[in-house]
């Protein structure tokens, strides 16, 4: 892999876990927001902004994270598959371990303070749907949490991640053997959102690609003679803002209670999935200029190599501060915009902060908590 490829592998790596924070940090009434939700509150500017983001315009980066990994594990697969494993045991598992460790014990102390332990109880994080405090709910409980449905909720990527990495041997011989049925089943399975145990349908397919994009040695850095950006955006950011007024306009969709096949669902996930598949060549290829400007630039460099601490570190912080700032600052005009435009961006600058003085304070700590990363 070449020095330019490298650069743009690292930039979309920043942009697309910093863009977490916009995306885990909305303040509208629904705390989780899936490809087909509806918006059940008025119309208004703020909630439009809000969802058009958070659920469109910046849902194209887990996607583009999957790609990218896929890529990359292909290119290093001339390692056995013990080896792999192995590396990613450490950079995946041991992590996802640690950080959920993390925010469960960072939650269990905001519980133990009244005005904190109230900000947690609005915040209703928890996976499981029991948000009382954790000196009620057993250790069972805990375990459980710590092991399947973490506090830090961003952090299912890495487990789906290693799950890809194990099937690999299959993915790897599927890719190569039989392109043309495996990609269009994978296709299919990522529009339709069906998800298998681990088996993220949006990982699936772009990691199969990322894989199959490595194998044929395609290349992804020129912009092809098909590609029309101008066109890319427009489908991009027309099928995002066309999404967002019709999840204001249909009718109210439930997902744990109705089927994923009502017309709601199916209308507002094929325009949420073909524009995550033009905002990822918008992005790819409209990018260049830009990453070639701020990859010269030190800070960049420095800052994009906190990347996975952010990833981690990002939630539970975010929603408890946002909800914090909701009840503090409710009393300003556009409250709801502002705080969702300054908080993410606050929270971000913390962790950035907190991992540069951990990186050089406590470096094997940092070491074990990134997997190996930022060095």
């Amino acid at each position: 892999m070449n020095r330019s490829l490298s650069q743009k592998f690292r930039f979309f790596t920043f942009v697309c876990i910093a863009l977490l924070a916009y995306v885990h940090g909305y303040n509208l009434r629904d705390t989780y927001l899936n490809p087909f939700s509806t918006v059940d509150e008025p119309l208004t500017f703020t909630a439009f902004f809000e969802y058009l983001f958070a659920n469109g315009l910046l849902r194209f980066r887990i996607p583009m994270l999957f790609l990218i990994s896929g890529y990359l594990y292909a290119l290093y697969d001339h390692r056995t598959y013990k080896q792999q494993l192995q590396s990613r045991f450490r950079t995946l598992i041991i992590p996802f371990l640690l950080w959920s460790a993390l925010g469960l014990l960072f939650t269990f102390t905001l519980q133990q303070i009244p005005f904190t332990a109230d900000i947690v109880l609005k915040s209703n994080l928890d996976q499981l749907g029991d948000n009382r405090p954790y000196t009620e709910i057993g250790w069972k409980s805990i375990i459980q949490r710590w092991l399947t449905a973490p506090i830090a909720y961003q952090l299912w990527f890495l487990t789906t991640l290693f799950v890809f990495n194990l099937l690999y041997p299959a993915i790897r011989w599927l890719v190569i053997k039989v392109p043309y049925i495996w990609l269009p089943l994978t296709f299919i399975y990522f529009i339709l959102i069906f998800h298998l145990p681990f088996i993220d349908s949006r990982g699936l397919f772009f990691f199969s690609m990322g894989v199959w994009i490595q194998k044929k040695n395609f290349s992804v850095e020129v912009q092809p003679k098909w590609f029309s950006l101008g066109l890319c955006l427009i489908t991009f950011i027309g099928l995002s803002v066309i999404k967002t007024f019709m999840a204001f306009e249909l009718e109210p969709f439930d997902f744990r209670t109705a089927s994923i096949f009502n017309s709601t669902a199916i209308i507002l996930t094929l325009l949420h999935q073909f524009s995550v598949i033009a905002g990822i060549l918008a992005m790819w290829f409209g990018a260049d200029k830009i990453i070639h400007k701020i990859m010269k630039q030190e800070w960049f460099h420095k800052v994009s190599g906190y990347s996975f601490f952010i990833f981690g570190m990002h939630v539970p912080l975010l929603p408890y501060v946002m909800t914090w700032a909701m009840l503090t600052f409710s009393f300003l005009p556009l409250h709801r915009l502002i705080l969702y435009l300054l908080v993410p961006l606050a929270v971000l600058m913390v962790c950035i902060w907190i991992a540069g003085l951990i990186r050089k304070l406590m470096p094997k700590v940092y070491l074990v908590l990134t997997g190996g990363r930022g060095f």
